[in-house]
Parts: C-alpha cells; structure tokens; sequence
C-alpha cells in the first residue's frame, strides 16, 4: 500500500533560497515563478515537461498555493516588475548620458 503525502511538504521556504519566497520542495523553483508560467497558460503537464526536476505533484501544490494567496503573489509580482521598469529606464538613461 502506498504511503500518503502531506501535501504541506511539497512547498518549503528556505532562507537564501530565492529570497525565502516559497518552492517547490526539493528544487529552486519558486511559487512565484510557476505563477507566471500558469498566468502564460501552462499546465502541471507542462511545467513538468519544460522543467524535468519538477515532479507533477509540486507542479500542483505550486499551483494550489499560487490559487491560495493569488493577491499577495501577483502584487509581489508587479512590484517586481515596476522595479524592473525602473532599473531598465535608469540603465537607458546612464547610456544616453554617456553618448552610447
């Protein structure tokens, strides 16, 4: 007979392990990264064939967990980007300065 999973294991946070935002067990795939691919129209099925190391089961609790706590992610998520903005915009601007 098979043993049950806790489902509660398949996502860990770790200090130092993208920022101690929350992955996938056992691999350096954040929940926040598997959101974006889920928002792009991936499926469990196909994070599992894009990333190998990723079982169907933490595609899953990723997904579940994104699901769960879809505000709080998605504003993390467009704060980052915003930043990302802002880096791009700074980076252009130091080069026109510099006459590239």
């Amino acid at each position: 007979m098979a043993t049950a999973v806790d489902i509660g294991t398949l996502i860990t946070s770790t200090r130092g392990v993208n920022g101690g935002r929350p992955c996938i067990a056992g691999t350096g795939m954040s929940v926040h990264q598997v959101a974006v691919l889920f928002e792009q129209g991936y499926m469990p099925d196909d994070i599992v064939r894009e990333y190998p190391g990723i079982t169907r089961e933490g595609a899953f609790a990723a997904i579940t967990h994104y699901l769960a706590n879809r505000d709080q992610i998605d504003a993390e998520l467009q704060a980052e980007a915003a930043e990302g903005e802002h880096d791009l915009r700074t980076y252009r601007t130091s080069r026109t300065s510099l006459g590239e």
